[in-house]
């Protein structure tokens, strides 16, 4: 190649180079100049060292952690936004953040992959037969309406960038699974059966603890709501009522606040049965301990991640939020996600990241062709295990209620550190 071939392929890869940054709604950091520091808050579900490194090298960019469990960081962001730069939790926090003025809309156009996202986010509904579920379905909070309020109505700015998401329920060790259940379907009422008494684990937050142990009491048949997605104060009292009696009697052992304190809760013997996220699933599998995510036959609880930008942020930390947050829906961190158990909201771009087994197995719900490693590179699924609750559409057609903030939700905080102080 001539030196006048190699400028012209030069001057095209730096047109190219710049085109794409372009299109990002940046600009390439000056060389010289300290790399920004962006700050996420968040919990121990997304905030991993794995990610934080691979989207430091990939993006040029600092990247601070603080991870903590979800009811502690959300009140920290509402009081103080200039404490974090990004948040990321649940779509849960997302009325409670906004309503504090806490974030501030996204732009739509500055966000590479968002006509990739999923109906899901966009209309409620992952298949036109889904069931969207009570409470805060995400894509009745997502719109920045013209007013400044949230709603389903399409603008070009958003609360929050869809991300990584999925439905939860409980855990059980499978090996210490009382021989009459063993035939039975999966149900919310295990949480509260007599059975599990001194053995029941539940996740210390009210915005989510809350909702399984309202499913588990309807499903146990001692309460019926007549909306479950917005528990009145009446229902709450006599929801609390049952609990705290329930707590004196000692039924649970107790109440987690992180992902790994529910893996110790599990692993150390303490618990037979609780609250769990599938990370926790995933490492207890990987440690050789037979724990099965449930799929409840009342439908399971959905919840949505939710990365919001601060309202303190901006300049060059801005860009670079912008960033990270493209750099989540751009193929890789989905498929690492993916080996814990969670979607993505476009997953057709992290697809060709994941073995064909992989693929089938998390998101297609079929059997395991070969084992599966989790994101810590243990064997986490075995060959010929299917995942419980099937496919990805299969599972979020199924959603009972979602993580909600209620109408009822500064009484429910109180009667909620009534029932786990009582």
């Amino acid at each position: 190649m001539s030196k006048t071939d190699t400028s012209v392929s030069r001057r095209k890869l730096l047109k190219g180079s710049l085109a794409t940054w372009l299109t990002a709604g940046s600009v390439p950091f000056a060389i010289g100049k300290e790399k920004p520091l962006v700050r996420v808050m968040g919990t121990h579900v997304t905030l991993q060292e794995a990610l934080k490194r691979q989207a430091m090298q990939d993006l040029g960019i600092r990247l601070h952690y603080q991870p903590g469990g979800s009811a502690a960081i959300l009140q920290k962001a509402a009081i103080n936004p200039s404490s974090f730069d990004l948040y990321e939790q649940w779509s849960n926090s997302i009325n409670v953040l906004w309503r504090a003025k806490s974030i501030q809309p996204i732009e739509k156009k500055r966000l590479i992959y968002w006509d990739e996202v999923n109906s899901l986010t966009k209309t409620g509904k992952i298949t036109s037969s889904a069931k969207i579920g009570a409470g805060d379905a995400p894509h009745r909070i997502i719109n920045v309406q013209e007013d400044g309020t949230l709603g389903e109505q399409h603008t070009g700015q958003i609360s929050f960038l869809p991300y990584v998401h999925n439905v939860d329920s409980f855990g059980y060790n499978s090996s210490n699974l009382p021989p009459e259940l063993k035939n039975e379907p999966e149900s919310w009422g295990w949480l509260l059966d007599s059975r599990f008494s001194g053995k029941v684990g539940i996740v210390n937050d009210p915005t989510i603890g809350l909702f399984d142990l309202a499913l588990a009491a309807q499903a146990k048949g001692f309460l019926t709501f007549k909306n479950i997605g917005n528990i009145s104060r009446a229902e709450m009292d006599e929801l609390f009522s049952l609990l705290i009696e329930l707590k004196q009697l000692q039924h649970f052992s107790g109440f987690w606040t992180s992902v790994p304190e529910s893996v110790r809760f599990m692993s150390s013997n303490r618990v037979t049965i609780e609250s769990m996220f599938s990370p926790a699933v995933s490492q207890l599998n990987g440690n050789n301990i037979p724990v099965r995510f449930a799929a409840p036959k009342e439908g399971y609880r959905g919840w949505h991640g939710v990365m919001c930008l601060s309202a303190a942020t901006d300049g060059r930390v801005k860009d670079a939020a912008y960033d990270y947050m493209n750099w989540w829906l751009s193929g890789w961190p989905g498929a690492f996600i993916a080996r814990q158990g969670y979607y993505i909201s476009n997953p057709l771009r992290s697809k060709p990241y994941l073995s064909d087994a992989e693929w089938q197995y998390w998101y297609e719900g079929m059997p395991a062709s070969e084992a599966l490693k989790g994101p810590d590179g243990k064997v986490s699924v075995v060959k010929g295990s299917q995942r419980s609750g099937g496919s990805y559409e299969d599972r979020f057609s199924n959603v009972a209620v979602w993580n909600t903030v209620m109408p009822t939700y500064e009484y429910s905080l109180q009667k909620w550190y009534e029932f786990i102080t009582s």
